[in-house]
């Protein structure tokens, strides 16, 4: 039998933690190794406990979530971060993913749903709960920039310019198009020439004022 999933939780809600820790520890294959109640103490028990997933709240008191996951993101942390929060605002999810989530979940989600979740992500799966995938599939296969835009654009460069133009960055875009880093980066930089901008910002300024953004 294999090791199980193991799971550190990281929620400034008392009650809450236990919800999730008696739903995850019904399943053997699942074992909740720590509990943290701010970013924090959720950076210091990931490198103490070295789990397999961290199920992070963003509104936390200290460090939110999302600073912590990005600061395990950057420490390069083998736990991947499973977000369970109230906030479903695109914002929130996008900047959850740009820090370096693999799941994003909001609460009150079924806990089937969690469990499988955690199951997931700890494979290395990207999650998201109904309606937030749906409404990831609406942005990932939204028109392309408009007409206004310089003719000698690629059909992939426009692609690329959709997805920059929301903010993600070139190791989102290229998991979006199936595509490395590299390839994006050298896109963007084709992009800036034929745009004729200099960064990212103007980039996304010169989109929206041609209406796709």
């Amino acid at each position: 039998m294999s090791a199980p999933v193991t799971v550190l939780l990281a929620d400034d809600h008392p009650m809450f933690r236990e919800g999730v820790r008696f739903t995850l520890s019904r399943e053997p294959d699942l074992e909740v190794v720590g509990e943290a109640a701010t970013g924090t103490e959720a950076l210091r028990l990931a490198e103490e406990l070295d789990p397999d997933v961290v199920v992070m709240d963003l509104a936390m008191p200290d460090m939110g979530g999302l600073v912590a996951t990005r600061r395990l993101t950057e420490r390069g942390a083998r736990a991947r971060v499973l977000v369970l929060t109230m906030s479903e605002d695109d914002e929130s999810v996008f900047a959850a993913l740009r820090a370096g989530a693999g799941g994003y979940l909001v609460k009150g989600a079924d806990p089937d749903q969690v469990v499988s979740a955690v199951r997931a992500v700890a494979r290395g799966h990207a999650v998201f709960g109904p309606h937030l995938a749906a409404r990831m599939l609406t942005f990932f296969t939204a028109p392309a920039p408009g007409p206004g835009l310089p003719d000698g654009l690629s059909a992939r460069e426009r692609e690329v310019l959709t997805l920059l133009a929301q903010g993600l960055s070139n190791a989102e875009i290229g998991r979006a198009l199936f595509i490395s880093p590299i390839t994006v980066r050298n896109h963007v930089s084709s992009i800036f020439a034929k745009l004729q901008v200099t960064n990212r910002r103007q980039a996304m300024l010169r989109v929206r004022q041609n209406g796709a953004g």
